[in-house]
């Protein structure tokens, strides 16, 4: 029987095969997986050491943020405390909100999506290795910097979500406003790479017989999480551009004077900050499921639910970012609308803790620290929730705004939805990667401290809420009856920390980083990452038959240690991995991975150099830091479309696949298509701003350019579109296996200059009628637009240039080339949204 990709089903009943396997196998896959010593471990791209480093760095972000928390407490303590000055409280509570939304949250569920997904998927590594390792290089040093701007009296203190006019050049005279801009630009990009690697790995680097069905709760949150992430991102992106270029060049986008609006920035945020709870939230209920089922060692009650649970939850997230602004004066419609999103939203998640709930009735527990924390977890995340339904309500949250009544429900949501599953992960999934487990004994302990500390800690704080204690405020009056409920709030705080200090004891004591000889599978789990590993993840790719595939097979462990499964060798003397279909994952091919780079770690330093030379206006070194790191990208890229004289490789009982396709199976095709929308949301976002200002302010609006120069800038691009398409053509009409010579290169940078021209020429026919970017709301985002799309095409001229160079090198192969066929795509892609941009912006208002 063979299915819609043409794979033949039958070949399955061939695993596990029992022919002998020759030796020397293991030690080649070692040889070929080794990595660099020394100085050398910079270089590494495997997920092994990539994951831990992530996890590493996120969890020293998140130690950093409470250190913040905790000098904030400290002043709170008492009434009129002088521990910190008003503006350095100013600088904690805006570093401690943005250290763990941005620098811990996100990136530590990305870290484990990283360190975890790969042996859960019996993958040899994620797809794009050296895309994670630049993710990781970038997030760290720009993380590291930022966080350091607190020590030199440049840190922001507007707050984690940065309102205008408050971040205006008017009210935010200094730098410090702009390291927030442009450094959390620049770390969201990072997470944006991060994404596109979890989407790709997750949907195409599955072990055969993995269907969707049988996929890991924590993959199925993983994917739900990387698709929140490429459309959600992109707003804040735009919005941190946005601000930026009112800072630097006066262009009004939120300046209501002239045109703009500073609301605005507060939809751009919160399009992003409310699902970002959600981006926080859902992957830690993905290792919930996962660890729930191993601790009442039992199958997750209603599998399917949890998966519609989570793609609800990512679906309706996006359709409640206004109920943060019930306070602004919103019309009625409105807040009703919101107001009900609010309640619709916690449907699904309520689905998931009924689900956890049943499946620890239905099991025996056993009552490890990972239990404790899953329960713990379950207790505080309702709470929240209860809390979360509270101020979904618009009355009551007029009352609640802006109270510390938020500050504990906030805080109740994330400890209780993703610090807590995240402690549990630790000791849960710590035998993956240490010689040693942690202390049971210790860890008990860390969980009731942490327990405890938190109640003391925020519980109070809904009082001191409804007692009217505003936000964000360095002190207050005595004799309000404050006072105690603060300095409880204090001494939890500081148990919350004892028990976080334990914990590092713990990890001091115990743990010891491995990538082969660790503790194993302590608690009996019975998913794919408890196979014996080594640095290339397992020996043979076992054939998926179940959800619980230990649970149901006892052998299969010895049998995928013996390579009696898929690829139990390595079929091209090189890294490789299995590409498998996305629904059903059906063995396609076999895609060539890169080994160790030092051309991300130079990437990610030079863009974390651009971005900082920004920050401090040395535009010089910005240009410098730009070449260079665009420089070090293009080299990375350059190993990873390789000609291969080898065809079709043998992945195991005789059955072949080929090496290295392009076209639509291709895990290529799917990263850019990825990578496409991401732009396209800036653009749609940025269409949004366009019509809300005209909403806003309609008697600023001119009107547009002349509609024959319309329809001339039109057909420019529609030109550029085909040549973009044509190129691609070209090179597949020519004879297979031969050199396509010059003209297909060239067919794509003209397509770059037809689109460059079409730009320019509509740029200045917007200066023609008088329209100024620095003079009305509209001229800021008619040419922030353009120059977004000039940013575009930009980067499809260095792409033709690029695929000119490899042309010139012979690289340039029919019937199909990987990089030809990005370029020719990426570019019919940036015409069209120039096309959209012209039409957009010209025919409406008219």
């Amino acid at each position: 029987m063979k299915s819609e990709t043409g794979f033949d089903h039958h070949l399955y009943r061939l695993f596990p095969t029992h022919r002998p396997r020759p030796e020397g196998e293991v030690e080649e896959l070692e040889r070929i997986w080794a990595n660099p010593k020394g100085w050398g471990l910079l270089t590494v791209v495997n997920n092994n050491y990539i994951g831990f480093f992530y996890v590493a760095t996120a969890f020293l972000f998140f130690l950093l943020a409470g250190v913040l928390a905790l000098g904030m407490r400290v002043q709170l303590a008492a009434p009129l405390q002088s521990f910190l000055a008003p503006e350095t409280y100013n600088q904690f509570f805006t570093m401690h909100g943005t250290v763990m939304m941005f620098l811990f949250a996100v990136p530590m569920v990305e870290a484990l999506g990283v360190m975890l997904l790969p042996q859960m998927l019996a993958a040899r590594d994620l797809p794009f290795p050296r895309l994670s390792a630049y993710a990781f290089w970038a997030y760290l040093v720009g993380g590291l910097c930022f966080f350091a701007s607190l020590f030199v009296g440049l840190a922001p203190s507007g707050g984690w979500f940065m309102y205008p006019p408050l971040t205006s050049i008017a009210y935010s005279p200094g730098i410090n406003t702009d390291f927030w801009l442009l450094g959390i630009g620049f770390i969201e990009i990072s997470a944006i790479a991060g994404a596109i690697e979890i989407i790709v790995g997750v949907l195409r680097t599955r072990a055969p017989g993995m269907t969707l069905d049988r996929m890991p709760m924590f993959a199925w949150a993983m994917l739900v999480f990387a698709v929140m992430i490429v459309v959600a991102f992109p707003s804040v992106i735009l919005g941190t551009l946005l601000l930026e270029l009112e800072r630097a060049f006066n262009w009004p986008f939120f300046d209501p004077t002239r045109g703009g609006d500073p609301l605005l920035w507060q939809h751009l945020f919160w399009f992003f900050g409310h699902p970002e709870v959600y981006i926080i939230f859902l992957p830690a209920a993905g290792l919930m499921s996962m660890m729930v089922a191993t601790v009442a060692h039992t199958e997750l009650v209603g599998y399917r639910l949890n998966v519609l649970a989570l793609v609800a939850t990512g679906f309706i997230s996006f359709g409640v970012w206004a109920h943060h602004m019930f306070a602004t004066g919103m019309p009625r419609v409105s807040t009703g609308y919101f107001s009900a999103a609010s309640m619709a939203v916690s449907l699904p998640a309520g689905i998931q803790v009924f689900c956890w709930i049943a499946t620890l009735a239905s099991g025996r527990i056993r009552w490890s620290t990972p239990a404790l924390f899953v329960v713990g977890s379950i207790v505080i995340f309702v709470m929240g929730g209860l809390t979360g339904v509270m101020v979904g309500m618009v009355p009551f949250d007029w009352q609640a705004h802006d109270t510390y009544f938020i500050v504990a429900h906030l805080h109740y949501v994330l400890l209780g939805g993703m610090v807590f599953p995240m402690f549990a992960a630790f000791y849960y999934w710590n035998g993956m990667t240490s010689r040693n487990p942690l202390s049971e004994r210790l860890g008990k302990w860390v969980f009731w401290l942490m327990f405890t500390g938190l109640h003391i800690t925020f519980l109070p704080m809904h009082l001191t809420g409804f007692m009217g204690m505003p936000r964000r405020v360095y002190t207050y009056l005595p004799e309000r009856g404050l006072d105690m409920l603060n300095l409880t709030s204090t001494v939890g705080a500081f148990v919350i920390a004892l028990g976080v200090l334990l914990f590092l004891l713990d990890l001091l004591r115990n743990f010891r980083f491995t990538t082969d000889h660790d503790a194993g599978n302590v608690y009996d789990a019975g998913t794919l990452e408890w196979l014996p590993t080594g640095m290339y993840s397992t020996r043979s790719i076992p054939l998926v038959r179940s959800r619980e595939p230990l649970w149901d097979d006892p052998g299969i462990c010895d049998d995928v240690k013996v390579g009696r499964y898929f690829l139990p060798n390595s079929a091209t003397g090189l890294r490789e991995t299995i590409i498998t279909s996305p629904v059903n994952a059906e063995p396609q091919y076999l895609q060539l991975m890169p080994g160790p780079s030092p051309w991300p770690v130079g990437a990610a330093v030079f863009t974390a150099g651009f971005f900082l030379s920004l920050t401090v206006q040395a535009y010089g070194f910005a240009v410098f830091s730009g070449v260079i790191a665009v420089g070090c990208v293009l080299r990375w890229l350059w190993e990873t479309d390789r000609p291969i004289a080898q065809k079709m490789a043998d992945i195991g009982a005789g059955i072949t696949v080929p090496i290295a396709i392009t076209g639509p199976s291709s895990h290529g095709w799917w990263a850019l298509n990825v990578l496409m929308i991401v732009m396209g949301m800036i653009g749609f976002m940025g269409l949004f701003s366009y019509l809300y200002l005209y909403g806003i302010h309609p008697e600023v609006w001119i009107g547009a350019p002349p509609l024959g120069q319309t329809a001339g800038i039109a057909a420019l691009e529609l030109f550029a579109a085909a040549a973009a398409w044509g190129g691609r053509r070209l090179l597949a009409a020519r004879t297979p296996g031969s050199f396509a010579g010059q003209l297909p290169w060239m067919t794509e940078a003209f397509s770059a200059a037809l689109l460059l021209a079409a730009l320019g020429w509509d740029a200045a026919g917007w200066q023609s009628e008088a329209l100024a970017p620095a003079a009305t709301g509209q001229g800021a985002t008619v040419f922030a637009l353009l120059a977004f799309a000039g940013c575009v095409a930009a980067i499809g001229v260095l792409m033709a240039a690029y695929l000119g160079y490899r042309s010139g090198r012979g690289l340039l192969t029919t019937p199909a080339n990987t990089t030809m066929e990005v370029v020719s795509r990426y570019l019919f892609f940036a015409a069209l949204m120039a096309l959209v941009f012209t039409l957009a912006l010209r025919l409406f208002p008219g």
